[in-house]
């Protein structure tokens, strides 16, 4: 997505009638943040607004809808989320576009241009959440040939993961381009005779994990948690070379699992600088991989993404209280 494209995916604003109206027809004719906060009379609302990024995959809608109507709800801020991939969303941070990325999985060439160089955004501190990326095959196919979750043993399945769209290899399926992967490095340097395609979006991939599982088709995939699909389909994890200190450092040498993340939430230094509450919410959000799991199953299964944090909220009132407090 080109950064002139920023989409305005929602807004719940704290203030109704006319300003609703307005923010609507924003959205409609692509108006600026600054068109948008002045069509809702932002004095009227305690905080204003606040840009929260939206990246493509359910877990972090989880993480940006709890926080959302907490702000709206709880502080009677005015939430704008703006559909935008890993990379195009930092941006927002120098442009003044985006206040919020809610979940970040590592990016240290971002932090290092946004936080260390430029000095526009700052990281404000865990989600709670533990992240872990790896490939992955279906049950089944653990339960029928057990040594394939090890890595050293994946040339001698390559023709059987071959398709269409791989050239004669073994086929490596990942998601989104934009999601943190070193996988074609690690496909080059492990000597493995795959080549890496992409589904495009978090959702492909997991239809395609889970059509390989109905239909005992095999499938190696890229696939992290937390993730809601685990407990429908328990993936069964594809040992790679123990990752250790550095062994990362340089991608294009990549022979190394991924690492645990510890995910973190980035905010903009001049929202920081404002004093908002919704920026000192943003910085005491914190939750565990079981929690963002549960609402995010709930968006999965039909709920919409307000409804589905209001009834986390609901249910985790003192938790939210110390967020406030």
């Amino acid at each position: 997505m080109k950064k002139a494209g920023l989409l305005l995916k929602r807004t719940v604003p704290a203030v109704a009638g006319a300003a609703a109206a307005a923010l609507l027809l924003a959205g409609c004719g692509g108006a600026s943040v600054n068109q948008v906060a002045a069509a809702t009379g932002a004095a009227d609302a305690p905080c204003g607004s606040v840009n929260v990024a939206m990246n493509a995959w359910v877990g972090y809608t989880a993480n940006a809808a709890v926080y959302s109507y907490v702000a709206e709800n709880k502080l009677g801020c005015t939430v704008v989320q703006k559909d935008l991939n890993e990379q195009i969303a930092w941006q927002g941070f120098a442009s003044g576009e985006v206040d919020v990325v809610i979940e970040n999985w590592g990016h240290e060439d971002l932090v290092k241009q946004y936080i260390t160089e430029q000095k526009v955004a700052v990281d404000a501190g865990p989600t709670g959440n533990e992240g872990h990326i790896g490939w992955y095959v279906p049950p089944w196919m653990a339960e029928k040939y057990p040594d394939i979750t090890d890595s050293k043993n994946l040339n001698k399945y390559a023709s059987m993961f071959a398709t269409s769209e791989s050239g004669g290899k073994g086929q490596l399926l990942d998601g989104d381009p934009a999601f943190v992967t070193n996988d074609e490095a690690l496909v080059k340097n492990l000597g493995l005779d795959y080549k890496v395609v992409f589904s495009g979006s978090e959702a492909a991939l997991i239809q395609s994990f889970r059509t390989a599982e109905q239909n005992k088709t095999p499938l190696l995939g890229y696939f992290y948690e937390p993730q809601w699909f685990l407990s429908e389909v328990p993936l069964k994890k594809v040992n790679l070379p123990a990752w250790t200190e550095g062994c990362d450092a340089d991608p294009e040498k990549v022979a190394c699992d991924y690492p645990a993340y510890t995910l973190n939430k980035i905010i903009s230094k001049k929202f920081e600088d404002g004093g908002s509450p919704a920026a000192k919410l943003a910085k005491a959000f914190t939750w565990t991989n079981e929690d963002q799991n549960a609402v995010a199953t709930d968006i999965q299964g039909g709920m919409a993404p307000e409804a589905a944090a209001k009834k986390w909220v609901d249910a985790n009132q003192q938790l939210v209280d110390s967020w406030l407090n």
